[in-house]
């Protein structure tokens, strides 16, 4: 079965629903393999790197609710294995993250680099925006660094990320994560991993009675 994740690197819920979706997978006995599909929650650029706090006040609504907001999904996330520190974080465009997700699915370290983004962005600091940044987070998956960089200098995977984020608003997706399994049936939000789990065993049985 193939699992569509359309996520943001800069989603704290789409990191906790792909630990989720990995911990369904290990109890999951069918086949299955999982491609990352590009979302961007805010395409708006990013003309100089900020705390992502002062960032998501101005978005909604004051600094005291941005704390609020960051403080919940932080103990969320301790569920999941994942230690959230929003006090590090920094806003960031992350289309050319994107373009540098799709380099690493065509070269099979897709799964790595995007696992390395989120820990980049939400518990290093780390300006996911920057092609200096993320030309090093690609070698530090395994991928040639200079390639990497040469890759996000140059034009390509700029038409096919934007075409891919085309197709994900033409398909509906309005909120991250959606998981699209067997490319016909989408759970949204970060699920628990046992609905997850419960997902995949039912969409597994339709497609064997189709």
């Amino acid at each position: 079965m193939e699992i569509e994740i359309y996520a943001d690197v800069v989603c704290p819920w789409c990191w906790i629903g792909k630990r989720r979706l990995e911990q369904a997978l290990a109890g999951y006995d069918g086949e299955a393999t999982v491609r990352f599909r590009p979302f961007q929650l805010d395409p708006t650029p990013v003309t100089e790197p900020k705390p992502l706090i002062e960032a998501l006040g101005a978005k909604f609504g004051g600094r005291d609710k941005a704390e609020g907001m960051a403080a919940h999904v932080t103990q969320v996330a301790k569920g999941a294995g994942i230690d959230m520190r929003f006090d590090r974080a920094v806003a960031a465009n992350t289309f050319e993250a994107h373009r540098l997700v799709r380099f690493a699915t065509e070269r099979g370290r897709a799964a790595e680099l995007v696992e390395r983004l989120y820990r980049a962005h939400f518990q290093d600091g780390i300006d996911v925006g920057s092609t200096d940044a993320l030309a090093k987070l690609a070698g530090e998956v395994g991928l040639d660094e200079a390639e990497a960089r040469d890759y996000l200098e140059s034009n390509l995977g700029r038409r096919e990320v934007a075409a891919d984020l085309s197709a994900a608003h033409q398909l509906g997706v309005s909120s991250v994560p959606t998981f699209v399994l067997a490319g016909k049936y989408a759970v949204t939000g970060a699920q628990e991993p046992e609905t997850l789990l419960a997902a995949l065993h039912e969409v597994a049985q339709r497609e064997a009675a189709a």
